[in-house]
């Protein structure tokens, strides 16, 4: 210890002092890796400054005031989930019209209703949701749905043409609503026509007439045709290896080929592929080591929760991601715990949730219907395995083999019943088995 200065040695005899005494206090891993976290190392002070590393400075340093302020109290004081706020958050956006700053999200109403939708049922289960919530979804799903002679899907609002994300968003909607009276309303043959207008030569296929491809839009149409019971192989059609070659040096996925890795479009790939292969099939396609080495380093020590991208700052909604990519590449990998899931359920328990209510990105952000939901999807990426069951993915197709499990290994993760949430289907990203009743019932209809 002697080259170390005093306040380093004061600091590590700080961090074992306080591991030591809360270890006492019922193995609360919880706190004893909060305790890890914020002895950490973060970006080194002799960095040359530059935009990046300040903004990241600033962030450890937040986060880090906020871990101190939590170990000050003790463990008995850890910060718990507020459901019943986040509830009245999404609740009060349910059930009344949207203010008027909010006109500039005019093209996204399929989204706001997915978000808040998909948030509710995961704080409270799809029965939280209040009937007369589910009838205006429905009514306001069937005003955004636009038809021509030909072509039929979900615009961003009304008489708005159709985009493949807001058929997505819609469509996960639908799914959670589960009404089949409003699911026999959608013309699948208009849809598929839609689909394959989008389909580019190259097997991507483009978010919208005369608009960008990525594989955010790949993700949102081979969803939409599987939830819809429409996937054939015409659609399917060099998908494949278009995604495959989306797969970036870094070892994360990229927009398009060329591109830089990013979290999101990661996850859109990975997703997509786990829509068309089994998990041992995808391992065989892409370079799942440097996948695995790309997403451990997207969580960062001090904060605990994850990046989009590499030298880019913290956010809560990759705890989904990132967080949800981790949850399937486990099935691909073979690897348990790709992510410290403790890490990353302190991150989102201590620094993403807003008073009085929502969730947010980051510490003194404000709270939106984005984080509210990306973030909790995340915390239900912690809190649950999922499990690749090759007899239900015969009979259902590979898409719906995965079965979640409430991981039961305190020494993963400690999951009180107050912080626990709903699990989610992580291909789909809605409530567990909402969209295979919405798939089934079309499966059952005749085709046509």
């Amino acid at each position: 210890m002697g080259d170390e200065s005093l306040e380093e040695q004061f600091k590590k005899l700080k961090f074992l002092v306080e591991l030591s005494a809360h270890k006492n206090q019922n193995n609360n891993l919880s706190f004893d890796t909060l305790v890890q976290m914020d002895e950490s190392d973060g970006i080194s002070p002799s960095e040359p400054i530059s935009d990046t590393v300040e903004k990241q400075l600033e962030v450890e340093d937040s986060v880090q005031k906020i871990y101190d302020d939590v170990l000050s109290k003790g463990s008995e004081h850890f910060p718990a989930l507020n459901r019943k706020g986040h509830l009245i958050y999404t609740n009060i956006f349910l059930h009344k019209p949207l203010p008027s700053q909010m006109t500039v999200l005019d093209a996204s109403h399929c989204w706001i209703l997915y978000w808040l939708i998909n948030a509710t049922s995961l704080l409270g289960g799809v029965q939280s949701i209040k009937s007369d919530v589910c009838q205006n979804c429905i009514k306001m799903a069937m005003s955004y749905l636009y038809e021509d002679d030909e072509d039929e899907g979900f615009g961003g609002g009304y008489m708005q043409t159709p985009h493949l994300a807001d058929t997505y968003a819609m469509l996960c909607t639908l799914a959670i609503v589960g009404d089949e009276e409003c699911w026999s309303q959608i013309d699948r043959k208009k849809v598929y026509h839609l689909l394959l207008s989008l389909k580019n030569k190259d097997g991507s296929f483009a978010i919208a007439k005369d608009s960008e491809t990525d594989t955010r839009s790949v993700y949102c149409a081979l969803c939409t045709a599987c939830m819809l019971n429409i996937l054939d192989d015409e659609l399917k059609k060099g998908v494949e290896d278009w995604i495959v070659s989306c797969q970036t040096y870094e070892g994360g996925f990229a927009g398009n080929p060329g591109d830089e890795a990013h979290s999101g479009y990661t996850f859109c790939a990975i997703a997509s592929l786990c829509i068309l292969k089994s998990p041992a099939r995808i391992a065989e396609l892409i370079n799942v080591d440097s996948l695995l080495r790309w997403l451990c380093h997207r969580q960062y020590a001090i904060e605990g929760g994850l990046s989009g991208r590499t030298n880019k700052l913290v956010d809560g909604c990759y705890s989904h991601w990132g967080g949800g990519t981790a949850a399937l590449l486990e099935c691909i990998s073979g690897n348990r715990n790709v992510i410290n899931r403790t890490a990353l359920q302190n991150y989102i328990l201590c620094c993403c949730q807003a008073e009085p209510f929502g969730l947010v990105d980051k510490p003194g952000k404000y709270p939106d219907f984005y984080h509210t939901n990306y973030v909790l999807c995340g915390l239900s990426a912690c809190q649950h395995y999922q499990i690749y069951d090759e007899k239900l993915a015969i009979k259902e197709g590979a898409a719906f083999g995965y079965r979640p499990i409430t991981i039961p290994d305190e020494k993963v993760i400690t999951i009180d019943e107050k912080n626990l949430v709903e699990a989610l289907d992580p291909v789909f990203v809605a409530p567990s088995g909402s969209v295979l009743k919405m798939r089934n019932y079309y499966r059952e209809l005749k085709q046509g």
